[in-house]
């Protein structure tokens, strides 16, 4: 029970701290003795580079596998292909970071930071994501198995979801993740998949789905203000209590089996 008291406590200082923490990083990071801490953990666990400041540095390709990166800054950084699988990025910025190709496979990126971000190509699959991913560019990546919902115990001090707001996702690969709650408005989803995606009241209002395939996806109780579903593939799509104020394309959707849509 005192838990549970104490998650929104946390949730709550964890959102006025984030613009400070961005900050005030307390070690900056060199390629140099970022190798130095990767080769010294080898083989002997978990390397520990909480906290630290990789603004602006050219690390594409490293392999931070299972590292602890939480509260550490990597805005602006080259990241393209490097390696964050199994990774501890709680609290972590990467706002403008290009990350292109890079993999994040079962990853814990929980009120990540990645605004302005660019994640072509890259695998985030099987992560935990909480986070802003607005205006981030995510043309091709995959985003399978990934639970990326709403925190709801938090919920009581502001929710803490998962922002796409304006992102740039064509191509994409949600499927079979949970997107519930979180926010596409005004997203590029043109040709993405969302197969048997949980997107529980999900926010898609201007979005573009153009061509997007989601058939089997849970779309119950979702916005879908003047979103653009032209060619979409909606079998078996569950769209109860939805709100398809000035949708357009349906006339062109494959809709068979889709509930709520009438």
């Amino acid at each position: 029970m005192r838990n549970r008291t104490l998650a929104p406590i946390v949730a709550m200082l964890w959102l006025f701290t984030l613009p400070m923490a961005a900050k005030a990083a307390t070690e900056r990071m060199t390629p140099d003795s970022l190798r130095a801490v990767l080769s010294q953990a080898h083989g002997q666990g978990r390397p520990e580079l909480s906290d630290k400041n990789f603004a602006n540095l050219t690390l594409s390709g490293v392999d931070f596998l299972g590292a602890n990166l939480s509260a550490s800054v990597f805005n602006g950084a080259k990241l393209d292909h490097a390696r964050f699988d199994k990774a501890n990025l709680t609290v972590s910025f990467f706002e403008g970071a290009d990350m292109t190709g890079a993999s994040f496979h079962d990853a814990m990126m929980f009120s990540v930071q990645v605004a302005g971000g660019t994640l072509r190509d890259a695998d985030l699959s099987g992560a935990r994501l909480i986070g802003d991913l607005s205006r981030t560019d995510l043309t091709h990546a995959k985003l399978t198995h990934m639970n990326a919902a709403a925190d709801m115990k938090n919920q009581s001090m502001g929710l803490m979801h998962t922002s796409l707001v304006k992102a740039k996702a064509a191509g994409a690969d949600f499927s079979n993740s949970d997107f519930s709650r979180s926010e596409f408005s005004f997203a590029d989803l043109t040709g993405a998949k969302l197969i048997n995606t949980k997107l529980v009241r999900t926010d898609f209002s201007g979005a573009l789905l153009v061509d997007a395939d989601l058939s089997g996806a849970d779309l119950t109780d979702s916005q879908l203000i003047d979103a653009d579903l032209s060619h979409a593939n909606l079998t078996n799509a569950n769209f109860s209590g939805a709100n398809l104020r000035g949708v357009r394309g349906l006339e062109t959707a494959i809709t068979r089996g889709a509930i709520g849509l009438l």
